[in-house]
């Protein structure tokens, strides 16, 4: 296991290199300049041309990379071209929140997900196993920012439960409850395709076990369903599941900037958006690379945990 994780560790550092040049040369491709962003309107080409030498804008792309990967060697990811303020206190900022409704999703999704997959394989062909498959089907078709309209409409304009958007602080004058009314509305929008994904697959998934011969087995030897889900579903069904909930994360990573932005809620989502229409390289850079990081760091947790939840498994 050692071995396999020193191997895994070691190739993300060339992955990530791949993938901040493709990143960097992208944002280099894009179409406007990025001294506009400094200058005044009735600036003079001298100025234009002072702004592009003292942002480094003048060197090659290949120049302007080294320097900026030699900065993040040394932990400096430099200022950002929108606010002027650091990288670090931006992504700082950002970062709690995003991270707060991500595994707020993941949690409250896979709780219900899972217990409505095992149910619905195990009264298959019943009302039941159709309505949840019917809801199934619309949770994943729906997008994300239709449905996160629809919740507003109805629980914010017309009913004013919960907030439209934006985020609080469970501080102040605030009780934890109002304070969690924020998080309502973008965790069930951001969780509907994944819960929804999880329930179909853990229904297929549990149909498959269920006409294994070890099942039948325990049928006639009289075992009651809580017994059988507890002994032979749920540990034969948790490598699937856990190589869904590794693909989910890269897709929840880009559902969240749609959320965000729905919603108003100041992650890195949002903060990726105002920054791709600024051409703020710094920060897209930075994201980018903590995005991919996160991914690959995500995908070999999976892989590892496999060993544990099935002995047959073995990383040599």
């Amino acid at each position: 296991m050692i071995k396999y994780l020193r191997k895994r560790l070691l190739l993300i550092i060339p992955v990530l290199l791949i993938i901040s040049i493709l990143a960097f040369a992208m944002i280099q491709m894009a179409p406007g300049d990025i001294a506009d962003l400094y200058q005044s309107p009735d600036a003079t080409p001298e100025q234009i041309e002072m702004i592009r030498e003292n942002l480094g804008l003048n060197d090659s792309i290949v120049v302007q990379y080294w320097r900026w990967l030699s900065n993040l060697f040394t932990g400096d990811l430099g200022f950002s071209f929108r606010t002027r303020t650091a990288v670090t206190g931006l992504i700082g900022e950002a970062l709690l929140p995003t991270l707060q409704l991500m595994f707020g999703t993941l949690i409250v999704a896979y709780i219900v997900a899972i217990p409505l997959g095992i149910y619905a394989a195990n009264h298959k062909n019943t009302w039941i196993d159709h309505l949840l498959t019917t809801f199934s089907f619309a949770g994943v078709s729906m997008p994300n920012f239709f449905l996160g309209m629809l919740l507003i409409y109805f629980f914010s304009v017309e009913l004013g439960w919960l907030p439209i958007g934006g985020r609080e602080n469970l501080s102040g004058d605030m009780t934890f409850w109002q304070g969690l009314s924020y998080y309502v509305l973008p965790t069930i929008v951001l969780g509907a395709s994944y819960c929804a994904n999880m329930t179909r697959y853990v229904r297929s998934t549990v149909i498959g076990i269920n006409e294994q011969n070890y099942m039948r087995t325990a049928v006639a030897k009289g075992l009651k369903e809580e017994e059988m889900i507890k002994r032979h579903t749920l540990p034969n069904a948790l490598v699937p599941i856990l190589t869904v909930i590794g693909s989910d994360i890269p897709r929840l990573i880009g559902g969240a900037v749609v959320t965000e932005q729905v919603f108003r809620w100041p992650g890195i989502g949002s903060l990726m958006m105002a920054s791709i229409n600024a051409r703020d390289y710094p920060v897209i850079m930075t994201i980018t690379l903590i995005s991919a990081f996160a991914v690959l760091a995500c995908n070999l947790l999976v892989d590892v945990s496999y060993a544990y939840v099935d002995p047959r498994i073995r990383y040599e």
